[in-house]
């Protein structure tokens, strides 16, 4: 076949005069920043972006909602470390777009939002879907800029060394129609690396109380986990002999087999309760890149403000929830290596047994029953998922139970909405997984959840993903209704009415079966993770098996 060098300019989006658009330059600057897949829903005033995307190697994957979207963009993120990516059309999709936004701002995910928009002076007199996004999403974002004649390349690289610099967190780039389409010169896609947080100069007193302490406790957050460092967290660890406590977003930091390993902490008050003496009983606290922002409110002042504490995080904010007599503020893993390595021969720490004993009630609290019930079907799918997992888990009663039982064999095997804590994230978070995983993925969601996201098993169905979707069926609200007995309110807008979810997945081009004992769960789901498509196992549960659960 004759190669044709005026189709293959066309192709890769060069006029015949060997001009680009801006859509193309702000492309590649995508891929040059580690952007594989573009999440989103497509309009009008993005349609040149997403025609540049694919041109650049990047694949954009349609949705059925820009929420659901962005929590694909991070779940892949979470296991192959692309940078995520949300494209959405002016006005609603832009709107669609908050909740997301608002998450990745609290989970401390690097997202990068980049919206159409119509060009400032159309706007000055024209008003159809027209508002100021900036104005919206300033207050959830790390920065936001509106892209210019000759400035995408700079914007794009700017845009992303922001969204990854410290804590990371979401980034906006508002794209007109006329920058997005008009033609230039091509230019060498770049890359801006800001100045990375440090090792402070003086680590002398972290040293010494570290040296000094016979009963030390580390508590683990999600700056660490960002941060990759959960080889550092194990050799300082080793080196201290400390007890491991960890977020719900930490979890698997270190296997949770490892017997220095406690468990997760911060929204169940039973779990808490359980590891309180022994944050009492320690004469130090290591957090290493703890993050409040995961803590509901009994972890407001846990301890003493004269309690012996070294505060380890990425970025320092003014956030109140407890005291920090010593903060370290830069590279929370290569902080962690420096005091590791400076640490002389120690002595027996805990000489009493105390963190043994805590984790032996600690499991023990959380053990499933011999009935039939959520803590049945946490346990049946953590015998059967095989090692490497990744499970995602949906705001809800069951999130909770699942956080404290379900035992991770590596980092970022739970992902789930632990900052903001909403709805419908398990599904999207899933699917984004199961594109980078190269391992089972397993979808944790109550059936409200799930029917919040029902468009998405489209979005499974058509990108061939084998998701293993487990819906909790209880025809509630199970955690409203429970803080409304606790607080003796009438139960009122907690019920919805039952559906079919086995015949939704094979209308929606899936597997699906309605479970209610061991043994059959216990096939299917050796079944469903041995298939290639996906499939909803619907375990019907009582709700009011969660009472006293956590």
């Amino acid at each position: 076949m004759r190669h044709d060098p005026i189709s293959a300019s066309r192709a890769a989006g060069i006029a015949p005069d060997g001009l680009v658009t801006g859509a193309d330059i702000i492309a590649a600057g995508l891929a040059v920043v580690g952007a594989t897949h573009a999440f989103g829903i497509p309009g009008g005033e993005v349609l040149a972006l997403v025609d540049a995307l694919e041109r650049a190697g990047i694949r954009f994957l349609l949705a059925k909602h820009e929420n659901a979207a962005g929590f694909m963009a991070e779940g892949l993120w979470h296991v192959n470390g692309a940078l995520p990516v949300l494209v959405a059309t002016l006005g609603p999709g832009v709107a669609n777009a908050v909740n997301v936004v608002a998450n990745a701002q609290q989970d401390r995910v690097p997202l990068l939002f980049i919206t159409g928009c119509v060009d400032q002076a159309l706007a000055e007199s024209y008003t159809h879907q027209v508002f100021d996004h900036q104005a919206v999403l300033r207050p959830l974002v790390k920065a936001s800029f509106r892209a210019a004649p000759g400035t995408e390349d700079l914007v794009i690289a700017k845009a992303a060394a922001l969204a990854r610099r410290g804590r990371p967190g979401p980034v906006h780039v508002d794209l007109p129609i006329s920058v997005a389409e008009a033609r230039g010169p091509r230019r060498a896609p770049r890359a801006m690396k800001l100045p990375e947080p440090a090792v402070p100069a003086d680590l002398g007193q972290a040293g010494k109380l570290l040296a000094a302490a016979r009963r030390p406790l580390v508590i683990a957050g999600l700056d660490l986990c960002n941060d990759g460092n959960a080889a550092a967290l194990e050799r300082f660890i080793v080196r201290t002999g400390a007890p491991l406590l960890t977020t719900y977003k930490a979890k698997g930091l270190l296997p949770e087999a490892d017997p220095r390993v406690i468990g997760g902490v911060g929204l169940s008050p039973k779990a808490d309760a359980i590891v309180r003496p022994l944050i009492e009983a320690a004469d130090l606290i290591v957090l290493a890149g703890y993050d409040p922002i995961e803590m509901r409110q009994g972890w407001r002042n846990p301890w003493p403000e004269d309690k012996p504490v070294i505060d380890i995080v990425a970025e320092a904010l003014p956030h109140g929830m407890h005291a920090s007599p010593l903060l370290l503020e830069g590279d929370v893993g290569a902080i962690l290596t420096r005091l590791a390595e400076a640490l002389p021969a120690r002595e027996t720490v805990w000489p009493g047994g105390e963190p043994a004993a805590v984790r032996a009630r600690f499991h023990e609290a959380f053990a499933a029953p011999p009935i039939w019930g959520p803590h049945a079907v946490f346990q049946v799918l953590r015998d059967v998922a095989p090692a490497g997992t990744v499970a995602t888990a949906d705001s809800g009663a069951h999130r909770i139970l699942l956080s404290q039982m379900w035992t991770c064999d590596g980092p970022r095997r739970l992902l789930q909405s632990t900052g903001l804590c909403t709805m419908g994230c398990a599904l999207p978070l899933a699917t984004g997984a199961a594109l980078g995983a190269g391992r089972p993925v397993l979808c944790f969601v109550g059936d409200a959840g799930l029917e919040m996201v029902l468009g998405e098993l489209a979005t499974l169905r058509d990108l061939g993903l084998p998701v293993v979707i487990v819906t909790l069926v209880d025809e509630s609200l199970g955690l409203i209704a429970l803080k409304q007995r606790q607080m003796g309110l009438v139960r009122a807008g907690v019920d919805f009415g039952g559906t079919d979810f086995a015949a939704v997945a094979r209308a929606m081009g899936g597997h699906g079966v309605a479970v209610a004992d061991r043994d059959s769960l216990r096939r299917e789901a050796a079944a469903a993770f041995a298939r290639d498509g996906f499939t909803i196992l619907a375990c019907r549960i009582d709700a009011g098996q969660y009472e006293g659960a956590f």
